[in-house]
């Protein structure tokens, strides 16, 4: 397993053009493989425990809709305005994200200090256990550079070629 986030990021580009190019020549196949990639989400979620990583909530910033914005604001007991005001600004997309990174409301010990409230893009972060998975592969190929369950689902959904063909060498000694 990949935790360390250098690490993580050289390993999931190395592999990127390994993924894409898969994904060109099978997206058909991929359409079809939604049940395979919930089925790794789970096994690799379970033996992943996103507190003891957190790189998500250091790097990746978060789009909010105006649910998030509203749940935000109930439980920080403040206005939608003032959580605008005070954690978010309109990026050069036009989309509503946080000021800063880390996630202000990330922890020292990686928990989220909102966790119940947290945005639906956190909620729903890594994606891999989506419907219709392959219409959010090119995504998850970049989210592979942050999120080790990302980077094991993809690397056991589509394994290296040069891994797999030295492998079936060793198989037939």
């Amino acid at each position: 397993m990949r935790l360390d986030p250098e690490q993580l990021r050289s390993d999931a580009s190395k592999m990127a053009p390994v993924w894409k190019g898969y994904f060109k020549r099978n997206k058909s196949k991929l359409e079809k493989m939604d049940l395979e990639v919930h089925r790794l989400h789970d096994k690799w979620s379970e033996r992943i425990d996103c507190l003891s990583c957190g790189n998500c909530c250091r790097s990746l910033g978060p789009r909010l809709i105006d649910k998030d914005v509203e749940r935000l604001a109930k439980a920080l007991r403040m206005k939608p305005a003032a959580v605008v005001d005070r954690y978010l600004h309109i990026d050069e997309d036009g989309d509503l994200v946080f000021k800063s990174m880390p996630c202000p409301f990330l922890g020292a010990d990686n928990f989220c200090a909102v966790y119940e409230a947290r945005p639906k893009a956190c909620r729903e972060y890594p994606h891999t256990d989506r419907k219709k998975f392959a219409q959010i592969f090119t995504l998850s190929v970049t989210n592979a550079e942050t999120c080790p369950i990302v980077y094991e689902v993809l690397s056991e959904l589509i394994p290296d070629p040069a891994i797999a063909k030295r492998d079936r060498s060793h198989e037939s000694v």
